[in-house]
């Protein structure tokens, strides 16, 4: 995880991911119950989809994010019981 470097722009989207404004900007499907897809918060944060697509699996890829595929689309969620034990490992300086 720490091999990854943190970007403004992947803090911003699980901060996005966090609160998202109500009504999300995308229609459905684009947005679920059980998370969002890339184009919701590309949409959303007014990024290039390319570039949140790819922060996305980082994101996901070091555990901070869930991720549901359903049909052809993949919805992501933050995984707030992942992000609090990384945030107490470097209270505790780790």
């Amino acid at each position: 995880m720490l091999r990854a470097p943190v970007s403004e722009r992947r803090l911003d989207i699980l901060r996005w991911l966090k609160h998202p404004p109500t009504p999300t900007p995308a229609p459905a499907p684009l947005t679920a119950p059980h998370g969002v897809t890339a184009d919701a918060v590309a949409a959303g944060l007014g990024l290039p989809p390319r570039l949140v697509r790819a922060d996305l699996a980082l994101l996901a890829r070091v555990g901070v994010l869930k991720v549901r595929r359903t049909g052809v689309h993949t919805y992501y969620r933050r995984d707030e019981i992942r992000i609090a034990e990384v945030a107490r490992m470097f209270e505790k300086g780790w």
